[in-house]
């Protein structure tokens, strides 16, 4: 046996032995003597299927006199694959940085498997109830499945009703016209993917191809926000989207009276108002109660989490100010990273190889931080989306089995590079705690200026010296001037930043969550931790509303009483 996953027979290595445990295959390289050739294709792989698998472990460990090939290095260490080996839908993955070993990565693998996180990965997308609390599948990736292939839930096909909305949204891009305002009403899933993605493609080509409306997302239930955006929208000629699956949001429906109000202070009859009022939502009544015509009503399955929301009518806004072939070409990005994370094998699978990566940097280091950041100024908004999609999922203690987790999700924090060098890399160099970092940049510069090929290179530069400085540090005789190293890290490459890519790129994140909530034993589909808060904000709302007498405050503890109180008195 040679080292690295190698195995010598005859005083040589053979051609490409497969190892099978369980549902990974670690294949090796292994050129044959002349004489054995005749036993390539049988004696070889029936001899090496018939090793004892207990023997694997020694494997790794052994000297190797053999120059690896990318085959070998991508069985035994994925930390090790030439770097444009790991790929899918336009995506590099380099893992060099995360210096995990080979004997580490095989127990990772193991870890996966013995999970059963292929059963898991294809009940995603078949619709198994993968949200137990709940009862539900989990089927965003329905919602990209532009070949139309049936997916059933409670045996019927999901897949007409999807194709319906995709028309009717086709259709609706060519009938606005003279349109100058639209104002997306929204807050946390049903605002983050779509700010994200009018932000990360507003460099785009499919810009100068349409006449654009200014495009407002209003979230906060601070009216500071909204008046902003009503100070610059014209009211004869504003259409608002309301996105709420419930149409209950508190912050949302806030924000949608607010707007009636203003509609109406500026003279428009209830006919204009009902022709500019637009809905995603699950509740059809509630959206039609509030004033919405139902032709304007676009649907929102209880089998889509919000935080997965943007491939549904919720990314209506990137249709409507890009044109639908871009909406369509965001779509096959998310699916052509589906397809990759369905059947590809784990030991190339990107967003399996980032989940085990981060399993087992958080657990070597007790880490409790993770970090983000996009050399890109498009995509300056990749972290806050992350952000939700990560603590919200996995923000847990409590797992499937009413037990404590095997994890939990890292506090999840960036911001565009190289700006952040500039704020809080310091504490990544230096600090106590080891914090992974993903580093996300795209290869192809985002701007007509004359000097966009130049800056770009700067940009690029700045991403790579960050990353190395992270795991190579520098010793020096002063303290203060030493970087200890050692600090993980991956490199993330878009060849371009479009609508393809970026659908791709929000598409590995969700998978690699999936893969985390797994190994976590934790629900990604749920939220019950932000519930709490919304039933206790009711009766102090109702308090703070009663400005002309004493309120009743001995049910609330007294520190939230005093508060009350304060708050109440003349200023």
């Amino acid at each position: 046996f040679g080292g690295s996953g190698e195995i010598r027979t005859h005083g040589g290595l053979s051609s490409s032995p497969v190892f099978k445990t369980g549902a990974f295959n670690h294949s090796a390289t292994l050129p044959i003597d002349r004489n054995y050739k005749e036993y390539q294709s049988f004696q070889l792989e029936s001899a090496i299927k018939a090793l004892k698998i207990r023997l694997l472990d020694k494997i790794w460990d052994m000297p190797s006199t053999k120059p690896k090939t990318a085959k070998t290095i991508m069985a035994s260490n994925p930390c090790e694959v030439p770097f444009g080996e790991l790929t899918a839908a336009g995506i590099y993955l380099d893992l060099a940085y995360q210096s995990i070993t080979s004997p580490e990565w095989q127990e990772l693998f193991k870890r996966a498997d013995k999970s059963n996180l292929q059963k898991k990965i294809e009940g995603l997308f078949t619709g198994a109830i993968v949200n137990p609390s709940e009862a539900r599948p989990a089927l965003h990736t329905a919602l990209r499945n532009l070949n139309k292939t049936p997916v059933l839930v409670n045996d019927e096909d999901i897949m007409p009703a999807i194709a319906e909305v995709w028309q009717r949204i086709d259709n609706l891009c060519n009938k606005w016209i003279g349109v100058t305002d639209l104002i997306h009403i929204g807050i946390g899933g049903s605002d983050f993917g779509p700010r994200l993605a009018m932000h990360a493609l507003a460099h785009s080509n499919a810009k100068s191809q349409r006449n654009l409306m200014r495009i407002h997302f209003a979230a906060n239930v601070d009216s500071a926000e909204l008046e902003q955006i009503l100070s610059r929208a014209q009211p004869n000629s504003t259409k608002v989207l309301i996105v709420s699956k419930s149409f209950t949001t508190s912050e949302t429906i806030h924000n949608a009276r607010a707007i009636l109000h203003w509609f109406k202070e500026n003279n428009l009859t209830n006919s204009q108002i009902q022709n500019a009022l637009f809905a995603v939502t699950a509740n059809v009544d509630g959206a039609k109660a509030f004033g919405v015509d139902e032709e304007n009503i676009y649907p929102f399955w209880d089998w889509v989490g919000g935080r997965f929301s943007v491939w549904s009518a919720v990314g209506l806004p990137i249709a409507l100010q890009y044109g639908f072939d871009t909406f369509k070409a965001f779509l096959q990005g998310a699916d052509a990273m589906d397809q990759h994370f369905r059947n590809t094998s784990f030991e190339k699978n990107l967003p399996v190889l980032m989940a085990l990566a981060m399993v087992h940097q958080q657990e070597k280091h007790q880490g409790k931080a993770f970090a983000i950041i996009p050399y890109a100024h498009s995509l300056e908004l990749l972290p806050f989306w992350l952000q939700q999609l990560e603590m919200e999922s996995h923000g847990k203690s409590i797992g499937l089995n009413g037990k404590a987790g095997l994890g939990s999700s890292p506090i999840v924090f960036g911001s565009a590079g190289s700006n952040a060098q500039h704020s809080f890399f310091q504490l990544l160099h230096q600090g106590p705690d080891v914090i992974p970092v993903d580093f996300v940049a795209v290869i192809s510069a985002m701007s007509s200026l004359p000097q966009a090929e130049t800056q770009h290179r700067v940009l690029l530069a700045n991403c790579l010296a960050q990353a190395q400085a992270l795991a190579l540090g520098k010793n020096t005789d002063d303290p203060n001037q030493t970087y200890l190293g050692q600090r993980p890290s991956n490199l993330i490459l878009l060849k371009q930043l479009d609508a393809f890519h970026l659908g791709a790129l929000l598409s590995l994140y969700e998978h690699r969550a999936v893969c985390l909530g797994h190994l976590w034993n934790l629900n990604s589909f749920d939220q019950p931790g932000v519930e709490l808060g919304k039933v206790l904000a009711r009766p102090i709302e109702a308090a703070l509303n009663e400005t002309d007498k004493a309120s009743d405050t001995s049910s609330f503890d007294t520190i939230t009483a005093a508060r009350i109180d304060f708050l109440k008195k003349p200023k």
